[in-house]
């Protein structure tokens, strides 16, 4: 073959492969950075059903969960959050947990906490445990506006994903599920293969947001 033969193959190659290569980069990066749907805007904020409490959703990124019955039936569920979640995110800043606990079993927040400490001597400043009445815990739970229900105690599995304005945040598109209100803290599985994900994707949408703010204002 000619040399000039194959420099223009090379040519050719090169504008045929580079394209393409560009838009697998892209559409790569399109779906590694797109944000994580708001399912229902403006989830109830707890101090406006209880003025005891001063925990707060804005300007925090919050799993929230439900456990209004004995804590102990919770222990599996909450060393797999702690685990999985809680101990891969909690260095960020404006990252909490937050559980909603019937004030009949708040002698068990104590107990609980020592489960999740024992071994590796967990930090759990972040995890919050907010006291409150069945009557206030399913008022607030409907204020997610979801299928999901709470038990006969006030309790459900299901841990959900509250963004800095108070919106509640899942998939619209799951292959498995279609859509993703909340991850349920039972399964090891689905935390890896989903929650986990779906933490990254908020935390990410953030700080680009972040970065964004900052280099404008720097011009």
């Amino acid at each position: 073959m000619k040399r000039n033969d194959l420099n223009k193959k090379i040519v050719l190659g090169i504008l045929f492969v580079f394209p393409l290569v560009v838009y697998l980069f892209f559409a790569s990066g399109k779906n590694n950075f797109a944000k994580l749907p708001v399912l229902t805007a403006g989830v109830t904020e707890i101090r406006d059903l209880d003025s005891t409490n001063s925990i707060q959703f804005k300007d925090k990124i919050t799993i929230l969960g439900y456990w209004g019955g004995s804590l102990e039936e919770k222990q599996a569920e909450a060393l797999n959050l702690n685990e999985k979640i809680y101990k891969r995110f909690y260095e960020f800043e404006d990252f909490q947990f937050v559980f909603l606990v019937n004030e009949a079993y708040t002698a068990e927040v104590d107990q609980l906490k020592n489960a999740l400490r024992e071994g590796v001597g967990t930090d759990l400043s972040k995890w919050n445990f907010v006291t409150v009445s069945k009557e206030t815990m399913n008022k607030h739970f409907s204020s997610l506006k979801t299928p999901l229900e709470l038990n006969g105690v006030g309790s459900t599995p299901f841990v959900f994903i509250i963004d800095k304005d108070a919106n509640l945040r899942g998939r619209n598109d799951d292959e498995d599920q279609g859509t993703v209100f909340g991850f349920d803290a039972r399964s090891v599985a689905q935390i890896n293969k989903k929650m986990i994900d779906d933490v990254k994707v908020i935390l990410a949408e953030y700080r680009l947001a972040l970065k964004i703010y900052n280099t404008e204002r720097e011009k």
